[in-house]
């Protein structure tokens, strides 16, 4: 019964650490301007998808505001979250795990992330806000293509196994 706990709690961890990666990875599809180390600390709002939109100095200059503004919120969060994943680490390195020790913490992460996600969607609307309307077509076009392209590669993928 111990070792169907543990499954499940490293399950549920695994389903969490998926949730916080799709929308980094969404984020950084659907990010802005230059380049995403930019951001370290919470602007994965920098990644490829705002690149090609052809942005004025101007809008290039409004975007690094909007991600520099953002970044005092989403830096601490991110931290914070870090060093709770930090601490479930260590707490299953012992050699013991502490399934409760394991639970308290991911109890814990899951607002943080909840409200890290609400804050990167408010520096995502931010930053669309500075968009033309052919630059958001334009966008949404990109995103369109890189969604397609990603279920061709997940439905090969399949088709292999």
């Amino acid at each position: 019964m111990r070792k169907l706990n543990r499954i499940h709690v490293i399950a549920f961890a695994a389903v969490m650490a998926l949730a916080i990666a799709v929308p980094i990875a969404i984020a950084q599809s659907t990010g802005a301007g230059g380049q995403r180390h930019e951001m370290r600390g919470g602007g994965h709002m920098a990644g490829a998808g705002f690149r090609n939109l052809d942005l004025t100095d101007a809008q290039k200059a409004q975007m690094k505001q909007i991600r520099d503004s953002h970044s005092q919120s989403l830096a601490p969060l991110m931290e914070q979250i870090r060093s709770k994943r930090q601490e479930i680490r260590q707490a299953s390195e012992s050699g013991t795990f502490n399934e409760a020790l394991v639970t308290q913490k991911l109890n814990e992460i899951a607002p943080l992330e909840a409200k890290l996600m609400g804050e990167r969607s408010r520096l995502h609307q931010e930053m669309l806000s500075v968009l033309t309307a052919d630059q958001k077509a334009k966008l949404e076009q990109s995103q369109a293509q890189r969604k397609a392209k990603w279920a061709e590669g997940r439905a090969n993928k399949k088709n292999s196994k």
